[in-house]
């Protein structure tokens, strides 16, 4: 029984699934966990319109998508299903005693694998369908089957090509939804009935078939039963209920929803967060969606193009332009941002009217080009980054083996500081499998060229990498002596990871990370997803290489998260394929009406100011120009090599000084003569 239920849901069959449930009642086998688990996860999937083919007890399956193009009225309801042979009274859950459901040997299934079903995806996908889109299309039927046979069951009167693969699953008709969801909530039924131990993957399993019905109550209660049970809730838990509440428009419930996650120690991600914008924006509550843009900038930073298209609709709105303080107090705002660590108030909307939104880019600089405001670098807490520096040096201590990482933490307290930190196996095996550690070197000099003390990085390899075969050859030799004379290079030992090794010096010093490793693997997860992709935000360095040797992409000159200006405007980055900062597109959001003044004080001609006299000097009421600077000497005399700067002096002191038709511009001449140790001679 087991073997075929494997097979089946390794290639997605449901109904062949549904055929050894039925063989195993007439001969009255006995089903445990791992068979209810499997059965109702392919029936929800069937229910929902797709299933995904995928190899039994990995623990890596996703959980389907769901389909797009199911509308309220392609969807089951609870009132069809009492029309099939089964009578629907499984429904009433409730009635149900599930206090001895509990696996009192503390089981969730983890070791069959069915508990954790699709445990990477934790039902993202679950939100698709209301987000955008759904798989492509095509007419390939899915391969002939051979079923187990013995006996008659409800299942032979459905039609061929009921079932059809798609590329990313296998997509069935409406009367094979039907029919799943009818025969899932019978086995969840027969699960109850014979006091099989509940897991999360079958609560979840049974949320997701109340999904397909629109039954959102229904699904928020299996959520509910888990902690009763002694189950704790999974991201994936939630999914069905807030898919349903926000298909549906009930935006009290669905926060409700994610007001239990939080409480639950769950925490939504840009799926989850996706779609309770999308319900707050569709039924026009402002407050809703300002807490939402928050939410995503605290979680996801940049949000996917689905996500801006989302947020640019509200905006675009008539209920946007309606929201918003006429007055507010900028002191209490500039205090905000700056307790906030910066690109952020939280006090609201500010302003009143339409808004303008564009597309756009932010300069090296670290200006919008649309607007030319300045985003913000966001600070780094020097508290919350020593307590990532020991969290990381726990985590690594508890890994590694004979005090190896308590001795690489003396010799960075002997050796350090550094300015920066080099992954020495990244960079040498960069776009090859064979180390080379002339690009080490070649990234070694480079970086140094970046700093004024021209300090030495700290070279991080693992000491298989500095020694035996091409390491031997004298020039490579040449290379590590080089390094080691410097006091530049760590070797660490064998058996040890070296990724935490260079991380930790990189935290410990405050200092730049040269790697392209982005940092995903699992034990990079250990570190949560809070501080530590800001961390690498403001720290790591990319390179690449070109024909004149490294190339270096620094840090952006802007921290890359949703900004929210002092006046209340918006700057939003759009999450990209490659991610190339400079490439970057952001949303540019401001009232109207301050676009155009800023347009038009941008092109504007200013006013004259009145010249008032200062010491004899003539000057501007209103100073636009910049204080010109003492020369070095302390003397104003002129130089050869100071042109530049008494140009920059004369341009400012003349563009700060306007003509009007009381004064003359004679005074202003003799004092840029005055500072500038010249004389200016020109016509008129």
């Amino acid at each position: 029984m087991r073997v075929g239920l494997d097979m089946c849901s390794k290639r997605g069959d449901v109904m062949g699934a549904i055929k050894f449930y039925d063989l195993a009642q007439r001969e009255e086998i006995k089903l445990e966990q791992y068979h209810y688990t499997v059965l109702l996860y392919l029936c929800s999937s069937a229910a929902v319109g797709v299933v995904r083919p995928a190899k039994s007890g990995s623990g890596s399956r996703t959980l389907d998508t769901l389909d797009s193009s199911a509308s309220e009225e392609t969807r089951v309801n609870s009132m069809e299903l009492g029309s099939g042979n089964w009578d629907g009274g499984g429904l009433n859950t409730s009635t149900l005693d599930n206090e001895q459901l509990v696996d009192t040997n503390g089981s969730n299934g983890d070791k069959m694998g069915f508990d954790d079903l699709d445990g990477t995806s934790d039902e993202k996908e679950n939100l698709a369908w209301f987000s955008n889109g759904f798989v492509k299309r095509n007419s390939r039927l899915l391969d002939g089957l051979n079923y187990p046979t013995k006996g008659g069951d409800d299942s032979s009167n459905l039609k061929d090509g009921s079932i059809k693969q798609e590329d990313n699953g296998i997509r069935v008709s409406e009367e094979v939804k039907k029919y799943a969801l009818r025969r899932g909530f019978e086995i969840y039924e027969k699960m109850c009935l014979d006091n099989v131990p509940m897991n999360e993957a079958a609560l979840t399993s049974v949320a997701r078939m109340a999904m397909s019905m629109g039954d959102g109550d229904m699904a928020f209660d299996m959520v509910k039963q888990m902690k009763s049970l002694g189950i704790n809730p999974r991201l994936r838990s939630y999914g069905p209920a807030l898919s349903a509440f926000c298909h549906s428009g009930d935006i009290e419930k669905a926060f409700a929803v994610e007001k239990h996650m939080l409480e639950h120690g769950v925490y939504p991600e840009e799926p989850e967060l996706e779609a309770l914008l999308r319900v707050s924006v569709g039924v026009g509550k402002g407050d809703k969606v300002y807490y939402m843009l928050h939410k995503l900038r605290t979680s996801v930073r940049r949000v996917s193009p689905s996500t801006a298209d989302l947020i640019m609709n509200w905006f675009h709105s008539k209920e946007a332009a309606r929201v918003g303080k006429i007055k507010w107090d900028p002191r209490l705002t500039r205090d905000a941002i700056e307790n906030g660590g910066g690109g952020w108030h939280g006090q609201g909307w500010l302003g009143k009217g339409k808004w303008s939104v564009l597309r756009t880019t932010i300069g090296a600089d670290g200006l919008c080009k649309c607007c030319g405001e300045k985003l913000a670098t966001i600070d780094l807490d020097p508290v919350e980054t020593e307590n990532f520096a020991e969290s990381v040096a726990s985590i690594a201590i508890k890994r590694e083996k004979n005090s190896s990482f308590q001795k690489f933490q003396k010799w960075l307290d002997y050796y350090g500081p550094f300015e920066a930190v080099v992954d020495g196996a990244n960079v040498g095996l960069f776009s090859q499998k064979k180390f080379i550690p002339s690009k080490v070197n070649a990234v070694v000099n480079g970086i140094r060229q970046k700093f004024p003390s021209k300090r030495w990085p700290l070279v991080v390899l693992h000491n298989r990498r500095i020694s035996g075969g091409k390491m031997d050859e004298r020039v490579n030799r040449a290379l590590i002596e080089k390094w080691q004379n410097a006091d530049a290079l760590y070797a660490t030992p064998t058996g040890s990871n070296d990724d935490w090794y260079w991380l930790y010096a990189a935290i410990k010093f405050k200092c730049l990370l040269v790697t392209n490793d982005e940092m995903r693997d699992h034990i990079f997860q250990l570190l949560g997803n809070d501080f530590f992709p800001r961390w690498k935000e403001r720290h790591q360095v990319h390179f690449s290489f070109s024909d004149a040797g490294p190339v270096f992409h620094m840090p952006p000159p802007c921290s890359v998260v949703i900004q929210e200006s002092e006046e209340g405007h918006w700057h939003i980055p759009v999450a990209s394929e490659h991610d190339c900062e400079a490439e970057r597109t952001w949303l540019c959001i401001m009232r109207s009406k301050s676009r155009l003044e800023r347009n038009d004080s941008a092109t504007r001609p200013e006013v004259a100011q009145p010249l008032r006299r200062d010491n004899g000097n003539a000057r501007s009421a209103t100073q636009t120009g910049v204080e010109s600077q003492p020369l070095k000497n302390g003397k104003q005399k002129y130089t050869k090599h100071q042109p530049n700067e008494f140009f920059e002096n004369l341009k400012d002191i003349l563009s700060g000084s306007m003509i009007s038709d009381c004064h003359s511009i004679v005074p202003d001449i003799a004092t840029a003569e005055k500072i500038g140790g010249c004389v200016i001679d020109f016509q008129i």
